[in-house]
């Protein structure tokens, strides 16, 4: 199965680069060398399994850009900033950016970036999906763990859900807030890890599958 990745970004040097690296994994890469061209392109081709978007960019910046694709299509997206812009991360991840990269990157990291939100593509086209000792029905709205059955609430639910579509990254507590909670969400973050505790016990032996990530946050590493 061919996968298909938008890339956009104004430097021509850091653009190719990229086109370059990501062709000898051979992944299938769209060029786009600013945010008009970058939606031009995603609305022709259609069936990108990635998206990675700068910043800032000309004709039309990444956020507008993100913006326009989030509101027909649940794509994954990587965003590239500054390093130490921290504004643009959290504004990219409040209008749904699923990962961002600080530049200037090691491209090895930026790599394993990509291969975990196309990990994600892969559970987000599933109907159940199972781990050795959990299996997640998204149609029924069910969870088994060792074959019995155990009753999530609906935000348990959402919270596992976010965690599993996106295993093997770490997820922050902000991240989690503003996607299962909202980032207009008033209350405290701690209820992030009131959730988790609350989760990993009623997953019993499958809870362990929930890593905490000491001053970061957390991540699911289930083993399918």
């Amino acid at each position: 199965m061919e996968i298909k990745i938008l890339l956009a970004d104004d430097d021509e040097l850091l653009r190719n680069l990229v086109k370059e690296v990501l062709e000898e994994e051979n992944y299938i890469v769209y060029a786009a060398e600013d945010g008009q061209q970058a939606l031009e392109l995603f609305y022709e081709k259609k069936d990108f399994s990635l998206v990675i978007l700068d910043v800032m960019m000309p004709q039309i910046d990444g956020i507008a850009v993100l913006d326009d694709i989030r509101s027909i299509s649940d794509v994954p997206i990587l965003m590239l900033t500054a390093l130490g812009d921290s504004s643009s991360e959290l504004t990219g991840l409040r209008h749904g950016a699923n990962d961002y990269v600080s530049k200037p990157f090691h491209y090895e990291v930026l790599l394993e970036r990509i291969k975990n939100l196309l990990k994600m593509t892969k559970v987000q086209g599933l109907d159940i999906i199972k781990f050795e000792r959990l299996v997640v029905d998204y149609a029924a709205h069910k969870v088994f763990v060792d074959g019995e059955e155990v009753i999530l609430n609906n935000k348990e639910f959402q919270l596992l859900e976010y965690l599993v579509s996106n295993q093997g990254i770490v997820l922050s507590r902000e991240k989690i807030l503003d996607r299962v909670w909202g980032f207009d969400y008033e209350g405290d973050i701690r209820t992030i890890d009131t959730h988790i505790k609350m989760l990993r016990a009623t997953l019993k032996e499958a809870g362990n599958y929930i890593k905490t990530v000491r001053g970061v946050g957390y991540s699911f590493e289930g083993k399918m």
